[in-house]
């Protein structure tokens, strides 16, 4: 068991959660002891690290053996040149092709020093997941720190250090011990922001590779939920496909690779900077197929269905296949040790996402796939979309996914057993249990996830 016992949320939120996961239905199916255990499961496993890491392989520019074997090889540079060794244990996922796995060494004992540096909690999250320090990410170090010194690493859960603060006494949680490599001028210096790493972790809570700058064009770094997707969507050359939420652009990707960069893959977002990493994505994986335009994907259907342009807004019924990837609340990321979101905040995504909803399938082809998916564990983001769907377009009918290795829906939305069937719910609290470190990996590795969900449409 970690030693982060379970998420920190506001306890609006909490009690709302607990409604969701001790619904009605739920209570009726489990009984009330077995959904509330469930529930507490599910906070604990949000607040540490799955058990392994994901990495998707460019398998459209080498096979996924020579890929491991050319990853192991990168693995054991890092290993010589590192204070404690990393696991090489690389092992390819029994049903996906494209994705290995490398088993996470944690919570590990590690002894806390008195030279301590907060960082903020997306950082420290990235540090529990193999990353070490970005000097961006610091937000306290000792008035005395300089390059060598030896630091433990505290990530500010609630966000209320004060950059440049030389020590930090609210709420935090230990993430290991490292070896700062700039000196605390350099880091808050008021000239030029710092770049670069600053603090290197060698004793780590979880001890898992850094990828960084590791095989960037055969490798890339994604949870195993958002891998299935790609699969489920089930790009083929010739179509073309939209990506209608798609910063950062792993998806995007890995849709243009699955369908053999044949065909076209068009990837919308609204903010210009990821745009532009899309781009640069794309150019470094070698694929071509894919067209990225900064545009509001509500927006993305165009009025005149005569109208002809390369770019937004498009003719009703332009596209194969529609991937809807749609900005949700993210509850289902881990590690997640704590989130001050109001339940105003959490539950501010289902208008957005039905506006989308009413685009991608207005864009979508008649006969084509139309997939829905978050990175989050609401009902009414998931399941009661699902629902809402079903009943709001008639000419949308659930399909069977492949691969379908997660659980089925959540019973709370009305939808019947057979729908249920059909969905794809990624829970890690559904399996978690202390005993379950002890499995192989590729046993552990489909349930040990981030929080995710998944449907797919057809349009009949």
């Amino acid at each position: 068991m970690s030693i982060f016992p379970r998420i920190s949320l506001k306890p609006e939120v909490t009690d709302y959660l607990k409604s969701v996961f001790l619904n009605k239905e739920v209570l009726a199916a489990v009984g009330h002891q077995e959904a509330e255990s469930r529930f507490h499961k599910l906070l604990s496993c949000l607040s540490h690290p799955p058990s392994y890491t994901c990495v998707r392989a460019s398998t459209h520019l080498a096979s996924l053996e020579e890929i491991r074997h050319k990853l192991g090889e990168e693995l054991k540079k890092m290993c010589s040149s590192s204070a404690e060794e990393v696991s090489l244990q690389i092992l390819p996922h029994p049903r996906i092709p494209d994705v290995l796995l490398l088993p996470v060494d944690g919570p590990r004992c590690v002894k806390q020093l008195s030279s301590e540096v907060a960082v903020g909690a997306q950082c420290g999250s990235a540090v529990l997941r193999g990353a070490h320090v970005f000097a961006p990410g610091i937000v306290a170090s000792p008035k005395s720190m300089k390059a060598g010194d030896r630091v433990s690493v505290f990530s500010d859960l609630e966000g209320k250090c004060t950059r440049g603060a030389t020590s930090f006494q609210g709420k935090k949680v230990f993430v290991g011990n490292g070896v700062a490599e700039m000196d605390r001028s350099s880091i808050f210096c008021t000239d030029e922001p710092a770049k670069g790493i600053g603090v290197r972790m060698i004793e780590p809570l979880y001890q898992s590779p850094s990828f960084d700058g590791v095989l960037p064009e055969l490798v890339f770094l994604q949870n195993l939920p958002s891998v299935v997707v790609g699969h489920v969507l089930g790009p083929c050359p010739g179509e073309r496909i939209l990506d209608m939420c798609a910063a950062p652009g792993g998806k995007t990707c890995h849709i243009a690779a699955v369908m053999g960069d044949q065909g076209e893959v068009v990837a919308l977002d609204k903010i210009r900077s990821k745009i532009d990493r899309i781009r640069q994505n794309a150019q470094m994986l070698h694929l071509r197929s894919i067209k990225a335009y900064c545009f509001n994907s509500t927006q993305a259907v165009s009025s005149d269905a005569a109208h002809v342009a390369e770019g937004p807004p498009f003719p009703p019924e332009s596209f194969d296949r529609v991937l809807l990837d749609a900005p949700c609340s993210g509850l289902g990321q881990r590690p997640n040790m704590a989130s001050t979101w109001s339940l105003k905040e959490i539950c501010s995504y289902q208008p957005l996402q039905r506006k989308l909803f009413h685009a991608a399938v207005r864009l979508l082809k008649k006969g084509g796939v139309l997939v829905y998916s978050t990175c989050t564990v609401t009902l009414a983001e998931n399941e009661e979309q699902v629902a809402w769907a079903l009943d709001t377009f008639p000419c949308l009918t659930l399909q069977p996914q492949e691969p379908h290795i997660g659980a089925e829906g959540m019973l709370g939305a009305g939808l019947s057993p057979k729908q249920l069937r059909l969905l794809q719910r990624f829970s890690p609290e559904l399996i978690w249990d202390q005993t379950e470190s002890t499995a192989p990996l590729p046993c552990r590795a489909d349930g040990d996830t981030i929080g995710f969900f998944i449907a797919k449409f057809l349009k009949t």
